[in-house]
């Protein structure tokens, strides 16, 4: 397995950030501090530095982008198809798509159709799940929004639905995010900002940003905007982000997400509530500018992670979890589309960056669209390459 570090000069084909591009993202030089031959967290001891051989089957096949995966007991997946705007359980070996979904109710354009899914904590008995989705709202005209939605107890018919939140800024289907994330009886998501210069800084505007709302559609009652007498406003956790691909909560209880970058500087983020996260592409929709402008007032905050310039299309991402990952348990997976590969961020207690690995298992399956954290030592990767040549990758280490 060959290990990639950060600020290693040499492995160019799978370092993420070039010596012109740590120099342009002074925030991540303390990460860089690692070499290739060492172990990048040594007091966890040899167990936890072996990086193991990955093993890499292609388990759901015949697919169309599938966007989204979550494990639903029983070794089955719920998973979404942007383009198709389906959702199907894989089972025994067997897709079933879900009946009574209502495919036409999405709409699809560009990036944005049926994106993300997320699944209730108690799935297991209430049978509820989640999606964010291109929606009409009459007149020819169309959102994003998230539902919610209730199956039987086999898991292949919907038996009821609700909207959740509508009014997410659409144009082209350009930056439609949409990521989820339930922890407990609240909700996450993760936002584009529609290719709209002013909706990122905007705290009237849904785009943009990372939201939170209970599950029964309120804004939790933390948010910092809580008590604006703007609809949208009291929904916002963070803003100033381009287009959120993914999000998700590491064990500690801190909040992450994934984002696209412009020409520069994909980006992993903690996320603060209340955080600006800098992004400002005015006037018009001006993609020269810094994904983090620490010129605008007020503080800005840096990510965690940036890929410098070229980017790698950063999508969706998470933690990853089993002992017999070795090196990989309790890193930060992130997919990336046109780099078509995975990386793993190992990031201290802290939220330092101590170092990143792209296993060469992975990078042989085109487009990756996202992570998502399975049971014991597995993982699951999604491909996004098109035409029906997709797959879900059950990922898991080798002997």
């Amino acid at each position: 397995m060959r290990r990639i570090v950060l600020g290693t000069i040499a492995a160019l084909t799978a370092v993420l950030l070039t010596p012109a591009a740590q120099a342009q993202c002074p925030q991540v030089d303390h990460a860089v501090a690692p070499h290739v031959d060492q172990p990048v967290d040594q007091h966890r001891g040899a167990a936890a530095d072996r990086v193991p051989a990955l093993h890499v089957k292609r388990l759901v096949t015949g697919l169309d982008h599938p966007w989204d995966v979550r494990p639903v007991g029983g070794g089955r997946l719920l998973y979404t198809q942007r383009d198709r705007a389906t959702v199907s359980l894989w089972a025994n070996g067997t897709k079933h798509v879900v009946q009574g979904f209502p495919t036409g109710s999405v709409w699809v354009s560009g990036e944005t159709g049926l994106m993300g899914l997320e699944t209730d904590a108690d799935f297991a008995t209430n049978h509820r799940f989640y999606t964010c989705q291109g929606g009409f709202t009459g007149g020819g005209h169309h959102d994003v929004r998230v539902m919610s939605w209730t199956l039987d107890d086999a898991l292949t018919s919907i038996t009821g639905h609700e909207e959740l939140l509508g009014g997410f800024p659409t144009t082209s289907g350009r930056h439609g995010g949409c990521r989820l994330l339930v922890v407990g009886d609240r909700m996450y998501v993760g936002t584009g900002d529609a290719a709209r210069g002013r909706n990122p800084e905007n705290k009237k505007s849904f785009g943009g940003k990372t939201l939170c709302l209970m599950l029964s559609g309120r804004p939790c009652p933390d948010n910092p905007f809580v008590h604006s007498g703007n609809r949208a406003k009291r929904y916002v956790q963070t803003y100033g982000h381009r287009n959120v691909q993914g999000i998700d909560r590491r064990r500690d209880g801190t909040l992450w997400s994934v984002e696209q970058g412009t020409y520069r500087d994909d980006e992993v983020n903690r996320l603060r509530n209340g955080g600006d996260y800098g992004y400002n592409p005015v006037p018009g929709y001006n993609e020269s500018v810094p994904m983090t402008d620490q010129s605008l007032p007020g503080r800005q905050i840096r990510a965690v992670w940036r890929s410098g310039n070229p980017t790698r299309a950063t999508s969706g991402g998470g933690w990853v979890y089993g002992k017999g990952l070795g090196a990989y348990d309790g890193t930060f997976a992130v997919a990336a589309l046109k780099a078509e590969r995975v990386l793993f961020l190992k990031i201290s207690g802290k939220g330092k960056l101590l170092g990143v690995r792209v296993p060469p298992a992975l990078r042989t399956y085109g487009r990756l669209r996202t992570v998502v954290d399975g049971p014991g030592n597995v993982f699951y990767v999604t491909t996004d390459n098109g035409s029906g040549r997709d797959a879900i990758l059950a990922v898991r280490p080798r002997g």
